[in-house]
């Protein structure tokens, strides 16, 4: 699915730095979802949505794990947290991505890069 959108994306002459803030939004959300909201379930489903147009890209990856409270997760960049394993996906998704939300449940996570 990765493979996919990145071409959709390269077809719509998107630059390269928004490729790859692309590809590693997606790649982090859904590394969240398979291993933190499904917790690695093999029989657990991981769903993802996209849009790929001229004007921005809009990407939807659920899982179907119990969901979390976003503003919970610790920050990665404080220094008791350097560390710890958790934080730095979402980090990364917002540091790349131009808008992202999670679901009330926070079992999806809606990213959308605008094409500059």
């Amino acid at each position: 699915m990765e493979r996919t959108v990145l071409d959709e994306v390269a077809r719509r002459g998107y630059t390269e730095s928004c490729t790859f803030a692309i590809r590693l939004a997606l790649e982090e959300a859904l590394n969240n979802a398979i291993n933190h909201g499904n917790r690695r379930d093999p029989a657990s489903k991981v769903s993802i949505a996209y849009d790929v147009n001229d004007r921005f890209v809009a990407l939807t990856v659920g899982d179907e794990g119990a969901g979390f409270n976003p503003s919970s997760v610790p920050d990665p960049t404080v220094d008791e947290n350097l560390e710890k394993p958790c934080g730095r996906g979402i980090m990364l998704m917002r540091a790349y991505m131009d808008e992202v939300r999670f679901s009330d449940k926070g079992t999806q996570v809606h990213m959308i890069k605008h094409n500059r």
